[in-house]
């Protein structure tokens, strides 16, 4: 181009790569990379910004999938099932201390003690239904409505519930019982004899009892007229339970309706006393014959 030529002239004669390499030589250097979010906008430009946004997307995705998991195992939790460690001997001989058994959250329907901690969202029951006598049946203690008790329905509404010279009475009718076994067990108070008894309930549900003999607290006491909207819990190991024969400030007494957990359904594993999740020592302690056990 001679010196007199003008730019316009020159830029017109120029060739297509000269134009290019002069407009890409004006402009700003711009790192090549692939389509972001408005989020990962703020790292395009700095050093390791890549990095950053894989490191913040990773960690976003992780606590998506525990929040999605956490509210999965709620809802299962407070419409489906609930898993129980039993912490005593007060049910024996249907279930042992270490038990861990599983209990069906909508056999009697859903209260405000189905959903943990109790929160007071509403009264009373949605969907319930009445449970039978002879479920074995998990509950909130109604002196505080927060710890959670097992026990056997043997009370409906408008029943008599009567124990006398160690025999129950329902209705002012003694109920069947036949001797099964006689043997002796070892506990905190050292070897004693115990009696396993067959029990028939009115309506045909058996199960087996326990029983220390004749003489104990609560082998005779007064009727008990059970409420409306009210059931008679007892353990069946009848000598070693606080139950609805106990009265409430100190016991159980009379359980509401609202107050029930759920119905026990399946023992999954059982522990001998001592053993831990903590103790890994422990962890084949265990009782094999009583895994998987239905109850009745």
């Amino acid at each position: 181009m001679s010196e007199d030529q003008k730019p316009d002239d020159a830029e017109r004669d120029a060739t297509p790569e000269q134009r290019f390499a002069a407009s890409e030589a004006d402009a700003p250097v711009k790192s090549v990379q692939e389509p972001t979010t408005a989020n990962q906008k703020v790292y395009a430009n700095t050093p390791g910004g890549r990095a950053k946004t894989s490191a913040a997307g990773e960690t976003g995705e992780i606590v998506k999938t525990i929040v999605f998991a956490l509210l999965i195992a709620m809802v299962l939790r407070i419409f489906l099932f609930q898993p129980f460690t039993i912490p005593s001997a007060s049910m024996e001989p249907n279930l042992y201390e270490g038990d861990y058994i599983v209990v069906s959250k909508w056999s009697y329907g859903f209260s405000k003690h189905s959903i943990p901690f109790s929160p007071p969202l509403f009264d009373g029951r949605i969907m319930g239904s009445a449970p039978k006598r002879g479920d074995i049946v998990v509950f909130k203690l109604p002196r505080d409505n927060k710890t959670d008790f097992i026990k056997r329905v043997i009370g409906l509404p408008g029943d008599r519930i009567q124990m006398i010279a160690n025999k129950l009475y329902i209705n002012d009718k003694p109920v069947q019982d036949v001797i099964v076994s006689r043997t002796e067990i070892e506990d905190i108070f050292g070897p004693r004899p115990v009696t396993e008894v067959r029990e028939t309930l009115p309506e045909g549900k058996s199960f087996m009892t326990q029983d220390f003999g004749p003489g104990n607290d609560l082998d005779d006491t007064p009727v008990y007229e059970v409420p409306a909207g009210h059931y008679f819990m007892m353990g069946d190991n009848r000598d070693n339970s606080i139950d609805s024969r106990v009265e409430q400030s100190s016991g159980v007494g009379m359980v509401p309706a609202e107050n029930l957990v759920g119905k026990a359904q399946i023992i999954l594993f059982s522990w001998k006393p001592g053993s831990s999740l903590w103790n890994p020592a422990s962890w084949f302690n265990v009782r094999l014959d009583r895994f998987f056990n239905v109850l009745h």
